[in-house]
């Protein structure tokens, strides 16, 4: 039926329609639909007679306070305005009864009477409000003149239905509650804002604080947004005495927004500290302890591990402090005695953000703040419409014990600025959900499926341990790993580096590089390695920092050259070849220059000298005997020999000649067929650098050159002078030669820079082996 003409407030709440329906025994009007038992709804339930059908008119008129309504119902504060007249009939339509609903402004009557061909001796009327009763009446219907009036309209509060112009202790809340005239509600409690009733007007202390982002959500509901690095206290109190929670704030991709990275747990009388990190990694001072579900005691403190995160419960005095942590958000729950204080900026103090840093535990310059140009990716209206969500249900089953303005400050306050990346938008929701599960036991359903979230409450990045430059976030697609912090990253962003410029010793080298930026370029260490091939990289698995040395005891491929005043260690960090997908390939090409430079002081000491100035070796092959002759030059024309005094430096330009006599220039060809360089006098000798091979120029060394060879009685060749990469001993250069029956170009080896040297088929005589030695 519509009332919208005589709109009724029932108990508090104002409706324009009802819904009526019989049964055997019983007549209703309800406000929320029709009556089903076992439906909370607001209703009027009373006998039905032998009624089965109804109609309804509306009076309208005036009834002025003092009436004889106002006399019967001294509640009844305001005017009447209006009534709803049902009238119920049986079949023969005669009236059995009669419901009257009177509008009263914010106050409401219910009137019921009976007439002569009711059947029961008495009529039975129940006001429920959400399927409770809150007010009954029985009365007997002996004559035509019986009924009923009673009053309706009061208000509610927290589901509690209070009646107007009333004011009652209800100790179910600890509270006294007011009731005016216009059904509006008001309590005042007996408890403080850190405590809860009991129900039996007795209260507590049972509070909690949520530190999610950057912000602290304290026990009393104050925000405190942190807007630096440092680490500050959250929670001291003296019923506990020695313990000191606190929490470190650290910066992830953005270096203007901070995030909770750690909670300390202080234990001042045992002088230790238990830190509760991302990951689920929980260490004792710098041990790091190794937990499960079941609870380990340490110091006095449980401590447990799950898939949610981490817990840590310690208890004194009747008083119990919980602190959970799933590596981004901290719940610390304190139940125990009412009328405690609690410090901290979880606490009820008004001490300042800055009062409450602890500087023995911050690291020099946390409280520098930084402006980063601002994300045009961020659509604030919409990121404020997803945190008002906490406004909505099925949220709204949490409302009223939790308040979620100030989670809704700490979710806009972080996303507005910094991307929703690592689950941050659900990381909100969960916050609000949990504080409301732990402080008041209430569940908030299918919140996960509504908003996308994940199905299943787990720590982000479990098992996953950064470095203090790193932090655990999601990659590009998708999966958990170490990521560089922002004010870490910057410098070596700006310089286009992957780490610290490279450490020179004498003869040793080493570079570290940061595995973060690393993968931030898509570059696998474990891929990368120097010259040679065998050199790799080693990570630190503390501080996942990537390490590449070489030294005098291993050269790694190392090439030593002098170039004007400097002398060059040389060596590259290369990614080893990886199968590629058919035509494409998704890794970047890696070069990354590892040398050290060093000065004029320096080259001096790497002169070398040619310890004869040449060298003769008498043969006899057979018929043959003949002289041999490898003998040094410093100039092209091979006119100005180098004596055993010439100091030679390094990456100089040296001419070798290798020259026979005794033999028939015309019919006698001499060919070197290799010239190689070892650290020893053999020339087997396991470290070797060749110059010549199969009688052509070494390719991978540019400055060989070879001239004349198998095409008379001598050659040469040259090549700029070096020394073996961490050795000071001697170098000593071999040559093997071969003699030619002259024919024609026969002799001469054919070189290209595609294609190695096609051997002459003529035969040869003899070979023969000449060194020539220098040294440091």
């Amino acid at each position: 039926m519509n009332i919208a003409n005589c709109p009724i407030t029932y108990y508090g709440h104002k409706y324009d329609k009802v819904y009526v329906a019989f049964d055997a025994d019983t007549f209703a009007v309800c406000f929320n639909g029709v009556y089903r038992p076992g439906v909370k709804d607001d209703c009027i339930l009373m006998s039905g007679g032998s009624a089965d059908r109804g109609g309804l008119s509306v009076l309208t008129k005036a009834i002025p306070t003092g009436s004889g309504v106002h006399k019967l119902l001294p509640n009844l504060k305001n005017a009447g305005e209006c009534v709803n007249i049902i009238p119920l009939k049986d079949s023969q339509q005669v009236e059995i009864e009669q419901v009257e609903l009177g509008n009263f402004g914010t106050q409401a009557i219910l009137a019921i009477k009976t007439y002569s061909g009711y059947q029961s001796v008495a009529v039975e009327a129940d006001a429920q409000v959400n399927g409770l009763t809150v007010s009954k009446q029985t009365f007997q219907t002996a004559d035509t003149n019986n009924g009923v009036i009673t009053d309706v309209s009061g208000c509610r509060l927290s589901g509690v239905v209070y009646k107007t112009n009333t004011t009652v202790f209800d100790p179910n809340i600890c509270s006294t509650v007011t009731c005016d005239v216009s059904g509006v509600a008001t309590a005042i409690s007996d408890c403080g804002p850190m405590e809860l009733c009991q129900g039996d007007g007795s209260c507590v202390m049972n509070t909690m604080c949520t530190v999610t982002g950057s912000t602290v959500i304290s026990f009393v509901g104050r925000v405190h947004s942190v807007p630096d690095r440092c680490v500050y206290t959250l929670m001291t109190a003296s019923s506990i005495p020695g313990l000191r929670v606190l929490g470190l704030f650290q910066e992830r991709r953005r270096k203007d927004v901070s995030f909770l990275d750690r909670v300390i747990l202080q234990l001042d009388r045992a002088g230790v500290d238990i830190s509760l990190e991302q990951g689920g990694r929980v260490q004792l001072n710098d041990k790091v302890l190794t937990l499960n579900t079941t609870a380990q005691v340490v110091h006095g403190v449980e401590l447990s591990k799950d898939q949610t995160g981490l817990t840590a419960k310690i208890s004194a005095s009747n008083y119990t402090v919980s602190v959970f942590f799933d590596g981004y958000t901290t719940s610390i729950h304190m139940t125990g005695p009412s009328g405690e204080p609690v410090n901290g900026l979880c606490g009820n103090s008004n001490k300042s953000l800055i009062e409450e840093k602890v500087s023995d535990h911050s690291d020099a310059g946390c409280e520098i703040q930084y402006d980063d140009a601002a994300d045009r990716t961020i659509n604030c209206n919409t990121t404020t419409k997803w945190c008002n969500l906490l406004k909505r249900s099925p949220f709204t089953a949490c409302n009223k014990h939790i308040d979620p303005e100030p989670f809704i400050t700490a979710c806009t306050h972080t996303l507005c600025k910094y991307p929703a990346v690592d689950h941050l938008k659900c990381q909100f929701l969960e916050a609000y959900a949990r504080t409301c599960s732990q402080h008041s036991n209430v569940t908030v359903e299918s919140w996960r499926s509504k908003t996308n979230c994940p199905a299943v409450p787990q720590a982000f990045c479990p098992d996953r341990f950064c470095s203090p430059h790193e932090f655990c976030g999601s990659s590009i697609g998708g999966e958990p790993r170490c990521l560089c912090r922002a004010i870490f990253a910057s410098e070596y962003r700006s310089a286009g580096t992957y780490g610290e410029p490279t450490a020179c010793d004498h003869k040793a080298a080493t570079l570290t590089l940061a595995n973060c930026l690393l993968e931030d370029n898509s570059i696998d260490y474990s891929f990368l390695h120097l010259n040679d091939e065998a050199c790799k990289g080693e990570m630190n698995n503390l501080t996942h920092m990537v390490t590449f040395s070489f030294d005098s005891s291993n050269t790694c491929g190392t090439v030593v050259m002098a170039n004007n005043s400097k002398i060059i260690y040389k060596n590259t960090i290369m990614r080893r070849n990886i199968s590629t997908f058919g035509p494409i390939n998704r890794h970047r090409p890696v070069h990354i220059d590892f040398s050290c430079y060093y000065s004029q002081p320096h080259i001096k000491s790497m002169a070398i000298r040619i310890k004869d100035s040449s060298v003769t070796q008498q043969i006899t092959a057979g018929e043959w005997n003949y002289n041999l002759t490898m003998k040094a030059y410093y100039d092209a024309g091979r006119l100005n020999a180098i004596e055993s005094s010439t100091e030679i430096q390094l990456d100089e330009k040296i001419w070798v000649e290798l020259k026979t006599e005794g033999l028939d220039k015309n019919m006698i060809f001499v060919v070197t067929d290799s010239c190689w360089a070892t650290d020893q006098p053999s020339p087997n000798s396991s470290l070797r650098y060749d110059l010549i091979i199969d009688g052509c120029p070494n390719p991978a060394d540019q400055t060989v050159q070879m001239e004349g060879n198998g095409l008379g009685a001598s050659n040469y060749f040259s090549f700029n002078s070096f020394q073996f990469s961490g050795k000071n001993g001697d170098i000593y250069l071999h040559c093997r030669l071969e003699l030619c029956v002259a024919q024609s170009n026969a002799c001469a080896p054919s070189c290209s820079q595609s294609r190695r040297r096609r051997r002459s088929v003529m035969p040869k005589y003899v070979d023969a082996l000449i060194s020539l030695a220098w040294a440091q």
